[in-house]
């Protein structure tokens, strides 16, 4: 492998995020009188493309509508000054200083996608940032990660992919990039089923700098 572009997934892999999405699905299922809990986010919810999620869970309602008034409650409870996930400035000042590219690759509609950029201080560090609404397959289909790898003209094979829900990594791993799961909110032995070829509990994980630097060996 010749690294060139580290590529991140954006909620649960550079933020802390699902406790604010299960909360906010927590409202809609109790105002309908439906059961929820952590493991029916888990399962249902996490990871998937709202597209699929509203029509699934609510039928018969106006998904669209839906999703953008889920994504409007979500985004009034971030706020400005929400940390990043521990270790990820620190890996972007790596990625600075090696000349790797880098660039966000999400589910999350654009407006989400920026406004969690701003609240963790990060959005001027990515110029490239993929939406999984304005592709023509969001993941785990890994047109999303192609398409970001189209943008910074590198090869899947020269791309280290962030992951941290099952949905995600199979679209990582699919890419051809070598994809390394965030334990953030999945166990490390969904993520590997998925396709991950290691995992890390966050970006301070002690294993990262050997794995960074075995995959910086021509040939890796």
């Amino acid at each position: 492998m010749a690294l060139k572009a580290l590529l991140f997934d954006l909620d649960g892999t550079l933020l802390i995020s699902d406790p604010l999405h299960i909360a906010v699905f927590g409202e809609f299922f109790a105002e309908r009188g439906m059961p929820y809990s952590e493991e029916v986010y888990e399962r249902q919810i996490h990871g998937s493309h709202n597209a699929e999620i509203f029509p699934r869970l609510f039928p018969g309602e106006d998904a669209v509508a839906l999703a953008a008034e889920k994504e409007a409650r979500f985004r009034e409870r971030l706020q400005p000054g929400t940390p990043p996930m521990p270790g990820a400035p620190e890996l972007l000042d790596l990625a600075s200083a090696a000349g790797w590219a880098v660039a966000v690759v999400t589910n999350a509609p654009r407006e989400n996608a920026e406004h969690m950029l701003r609240a963790i201080g990060m959005r001027e560090r990515f110029e490239v940032i993929v939406i999984g609404d304005e592709c023509s397959r969001g993941k785990p289909d890994p047109e999303p990660y192609l398409e970001a790898m189209r943008q910074l003209d590198v090869r899947p094979q020269d791309c280290i992919a962030f992951e941290d829900s099952q949905s995600g990594m199979r679209a990582a791993a699919r890419s051809g990039a070598f994809a390394i799961g965030v334990c953030s909110g999945v166990v490390p032995d969904r993520l590997h089923e998925a396709g991950a070829r290691a995992t890390i509990t966050d970006f301070t994980d002690p294993a990262l700098p050997g794995l960074l630097d075995r995959l910086r060996e021509p040939g890796a």
